[in-house]
């Protein structure tokens, strides 16, 4: 009888609203029910943006390892606290791009790149680029997780003491800070002065990310970092990117595209070297304006 009376007042309600807009009668108020408002058909459609202004832009980019081209005229924006997937192939250009973000591929002595990085608007491969200070900000997490042969405890402090970080009070104030935010703590906390060769490999992983969290990124750059884990420590892991993005830019390399579905904002498909396709990671999976982009991940190549 409830759904009589409101199909009425409403069907006499949209008649009698002027322009068609229409206000809740104050005797339906109660129910709280929810009109939708008629569109206006007149109004331009509203494109599709980022939450967040782009942190790092990407221009025109173009990497040859001696005679290889690597990457071709790559454009990429990348928005700040979010997480962007790299997907693709192997081969495709994946952590070659990664690696651009914080000037790694600077230690391949064939490298040759082009084009445009930016972050926040400055150029990194610039001559005044402090580059230990960038790799500061754009922090890296490997494939293969690498602690040093040293406690826990130092590990996490080690980038605070090569800064020159020597107060004991400070130290342990990150230390705890890192771990905690690396979903460590409460796993390590009464053994800080441990080897941390002894953890697990998903501890060391994510004992690499709090190394990372120690100096106060603002980029963290992942590169396949869940690879050699197995499910459990992998969903820790991916859990972890979920809350470190509320801080953190994060960009992920992974050749596991359920991986980047769950975890991803955005998502960058390559192949080749080229840029395929770039936009919001579930009209990627679902709606693909590439031919290429829906074979890959219906899983007709790669």
């Amino acid at each position: 009888m409830v759904k009589r009376k409101l199909e009425k007042a409403v069907s006499e309600w949209k008649d009698n609203s002027p322009g068609g807009r229409l206000e809740l009668p104050t005797e339906l108020e109660h129910l709280k029910i929810t009109v939708p408002q008629t569109p206006d058909i007149d109004a331009p459609d509203q494109a599709v943006s980022t939450t967040r202004q782009p942190i790092i832009q990407v221009t025109d980019l173009d990497v040859h390892y001696g005679s290889t081209r690597a990457l071709k005229s790559v454009s990429v924006e990348i928005p700040d606290r979010q997480a962007t997937a790299f997907i693709g192939p192997s081969g495709c250009g994946k952590t070659t791009l990664l690696r651009c973000l914080n000037r790694m591929n600077d230690l391949i002595d064939t490298v040759s790149i082009t084009g445009s990085v930016k972050i926040h608007g400055r150029e990194i491969y610039s001559a005044s680029t402090d580059v230990i200070d960038l790799r500061r900000r754009v922090g890296m997490i490997f494939q293969k997780w690498n602690p040093f042969p040293k406690s826990i405890y130092e590990n996490v402090a080690y980038g605070l003491r090569i800064a020159g970080v020597h107060n004991r009070y400070r130290l342990n104030e990150v230390v705890e800070r890192s771990l905690r935010r690396a979903a460590l703590w409460d796993e390590v906390k009464d053994n800080l002065y441990k080897s941390a060769l002894d953890l697990s490999g998903g501890q060391q992983q994510r004992l690499c990310i709090a190394r990372a969290l120690a100096v106060e990124p603002e980029v963290l750059l992942m590169d396949e970092p869940c690879s050699a884990l197995d499910p459990i420590a992998t969903a820790k892991i991916e859990e972890l990117i979920w809350e470190l993005k509320e801080r953190y830019t994060i960009v992920i390399v992974t050749h596991n595209m359920q991986q980047a579905a769950r975890v991803s904002d955005f998502t960058a498909f390559l192949y080749l070297g080229s840029l395929i396709e770039y936009d919001k990671t579930d009209k990627i999976f679902t709606t693909p304006q590439n031919k290429q982009t829906e074979d890959y991940i219906t899983g007709r190549f790669g």
